[in-house]
């Protein structure tokens, strides 16, 4: 696989590992491969993030945790090259070539959650807005979110999407967003960390 999608999809991934959860198997990331395809998943009981790119070849397939520590390792060291990185999957290491550097890493022997299923298919109600707009509205309404719990509230409605934050020493943030939206009103509430997050490590102008 070449260095740069390798590092994407890392960097897609990453933020969402567990750190010192007593479930060890989700202080790491989940690398599998699936016929022509490698998937990367990482989860911390809160949030998932999911992230896949295509292979050359085809492989039988394979799921290894590799460790939060190689994993944080390796995206800073591989390049945005076209350069390849070759993953060599024993039965309990990860030995990976870049460049002139070797890295090995023994893998976190348990059970990943069943991701897939964790994953909803039948959303009914969606919105597309910029992603650069939201992650600025987020930001701001962050800044007065009460300090233990991070929350923000979204209400989505016809043409306007309003983000609101308080805390306790009863100060109040509201921000609002054009949208397109033509399903039921929804109120719902987010640790907003977890959307900043997302946000700052996607790309894509826009977001679903």
């Amino acid at each position: 696989i070449s260095q740069k999608l390798f590092q994407e999809l890392l960097l897609l991934v990453q933020y969402a590992m567990a750190q010192q959860d007593i479930r060890y198997y989700l202080n790491g990331l989940l690398l599998v491969l699936d016929g022509s395809k490698i998937k990367v998943v990482a989860t911390d009981g809160h949030r998932l993030s999911y992230a896949e790119g295509a292979l050359s070849s085809t492989h039988d397939k394979r799921e290894v945790i590799l460790p939060r520590k190689a994993v944080l390792e390796l995206s800073r060291q591989l390049g945005s090259s076209d350069a390849e990185v070759q993953v060599e999957i024993y039965a309990s290491q990860v030995r990976l070539r870049y460049g002139s550097s070797e890295l090995v890493t023994k893998i976190i022997d348990g059970k990943f959650p069943d991701f897939n299923r964790v994953i909803p298919t039948n959303y009914q109600k969606t919105i597309t807005l910029g992603r650069q707009d939201l992650l600025q509205s987020l930001q701001r309404a962050a800044i007065l979110s009460n300090e233990k719990f991070r929350g923000v509230r979204v209400n989505l409605a016809d043409t306007e999407m309003r983000i609101t934050a308080n805390n306790p020493e009863q100060e109040e943030a509201e921000e609002e967003l054009e949208i397109q939206y033509q399903q039921d009103p929804i109120d719902i509430g987010f640790n907003v960390t977890y959307l900043i997050d997302v946000l700052t490590n996607i790309q894509d102008e826009k977001v679903n």
